[in-house]
């Protein structure tokens, strides 16, 4: 029985063999290599005095070197500290101080900006090292034979103990490290393959960073199922339609932006999709309209999906083989309770149709943050209830619904404006291929809304044909009094759109 994470890649090896399961831009690792290489990078951290319990922070773009040190400090019972290649060396040497990681394992580039202190004692290069440097480096490791390789055994390792150390996006302060037993990513992969119908014939496409719990279920439901991931180091739109053709995938996975600059890709019907079975998005509320428009060009279903860090991955969706409700991002994972409920008194909970903030609970939810227990008690009810910080509604079938982020309500002259119900609106325009509703300052209203739009190649649109368009379709209060056009929207380094680095614009 599989109970930790690096027994699941064991099983799958022994299960598919030499079947591709991770196809990279330099290499391609079958199941069997990628277990064996992981328990040989295994036993050389445990050559370097990396044991259980310890954290190893992994700082390097997705590939097949991130898949295989991932897997090996799991082998080890240790825990993993992703940190997105996106982030600053000063956002690396916060969180790799704060969970007192005792290794990194990191890209040449961006190790050399590290400052590294706290119990940082060994550094691991991605890349090849220049000769007659003193520093351990990743390839040089995995050409070498380890001592002690019939000795290594998975046994003993706890499927409640920590497996993961994931940090929040940090849009309010100093990221906060959720942390997630390996019981809480089995059960996530386990329960998100189940929804979405995940096989060992499926072909997948994902530049979801596999630092994020997202892209990072994905990968383990690809190892789970015994599907092959086609893991890109990043999104280009024409890199993944190339992707999805040559290797007529079956799944793609991807966040709403993703899906709008592929929408707005000038030579995009060139390619042939007619293999895909499923899409998914998640990550953020993607508009109907946007949604319509994308399934009609996949050709196939796109599935909506809700998630958060604190709880290891996916907490909603909706099944692959059942009804689905453009606009809602499904239902409870099987084994999760969700409600609606009033935040300031999570205990009250509000009948279907109200708006109120989102409650998880349940094996999902993370053990606590990391070192700081006010806010893990601030975040987590004495009865086990999560806050996730999302307004929601719930129909009658049960299917959840975001209005916003609870944190992100424009509130201006007492009314309450969800940022996500303008935009769901103003990407309806024809000419419209992103858009982001953030607050501004008002003298007499205290905030009003302005909208901030990227423009479909080819297209054109003017601030009063958007602001029209508005006013036939929302309450005189939600209409955006100001409107400006960009080439293109902040993004957090998960591909989120960032209406915080908009508010209060001058722009």
């Amino acid at each position: 029985m599989q109970t930790t994470l690096g027994e699941m890649l064991v099983d799958a090896a022994k299960r598919f063999g030499d079947k591709p399961v991770v196809v990279a831009p330099d290499r391609t690792l079958t199941f069997i290599q990628l277990d064996q290489l992981s328990t040989l990078l295994a036993l050389h951290l445990r050559r370097l005095g990396i044991q259980n319990g310890d954290r190893v922070t992994l700082w390097m773009e997705n590939g097949w070197r991130w898949m295989v040190s991932y897997y090996a400090v799991l082998k080890l019972g240790a825990v993993v500290n992703p940190c997105n290649i996106q982030l600053t060396a000063g956002e690396v040497d916060f969180i790799a101080r704060d969970c007192g990681a005792k290794c990194l394992i990191a890209a040449h580039e961006k190790a050399s900006q590290l400052l590294l202190g706290g119990e940082v004692s060994h550094l691991l290069i991605v890349d090849k090292v220049s000769a007659g440097s003193e520093q351990l480096n990743l390839e040089s490791l995995l050409s070498l034979p380890a001592e002690g390789n019939a000795e290594f055994s998975l046994s003993g390792l706890d499927p409640q103990s920590p497996s993961t150390i994931g940090y929040t996006s940090g849009t309010t302060g100093h990221p906060k490290g959720a942390v997630l037993r390996h019981s809480t990513i089995l059960l996530n992969t386990a329960m998100t393959s189940l929804m979405h119908g995940r096989t060992q014939s499926d072909v997948i496409v994902s530049a979801l960073p596999c630092t994020h719990v997202y892209g990072n279920v994905v990968m383990n439901a690809a190892v789970l199922c015994g599907s092959t991931l086609i893991l890109l180091p990043r999104f280009d739109e024409k890199v993944v339609l190339e992707a999805i053709q040559k290797h007529r995938a079956t799944v793609f996975d991807g966040v709403p932006a993703m899906y709008m600059k592929l929408l707005n890709y000038p030579q995009r019907h060139r390619f042939d999709l007619s293999s895909l079975r499923i899409c998914t998005v998640g990550g953020q509320t993607m508009p109907v309209a946007k949604m319509q428009e994308a399934e009609q060009f996949f050709g196939c279903a796109l599935i909506e999906l809700w998630g958060m860090t604190e709880l290891g991955g996916l907490g909603t969706t909706h099944p692959h083989n059942g009804p689905r409700r453009l606009g809602s991002i499904g239902v409870a994972f099987p084994l999760t309770e969700a409600k609606v409920a009033i935040s300031s008194d999570p205990s009250k909970e509000l009948p279907r149709g109200e708006v109120g903030e989102l409650m998880i609970r349940g094996p999902l939810v993370m053990k606590e943050y990391f070192g700081n227990q006010q806010a893990t008690q601030a975040t987590i009810t004495s009865d086990g209830w999560l806050h996730t910080g999302d307004l929601v509604r719930q129909d009658a079938e049960g299917y959840f619904y975001v209005v916003d982020r609870a944190k992100e309500v424009i509130i201006s002259g007492g009314y309450n404006i969800y940022p996500a119900e303008v935009e769901r609106v103003i990407a309806e325009h024809p000419g419209v291929a992103l858009v982001a509703v953030a607050p501004t300052g008002d003298e007499i209203k205290g905030q009003v809304p302005k909208a901030f739009i990227v423009i479909k190649a080819g297209a054109q649109c003017t601030e009063q044909e958007i602001i029209d368009h508005c006013r036939s379709r929302l309450a005189p209060y939600k209409v955006p009094r100001a409107v400006s056009f960009l080439d293109d929207l902040p993004k957090t380094s998960t591909g989120k759109i960032l209406r915080r680095a908009l508010a209060n614009s001058t722009i």
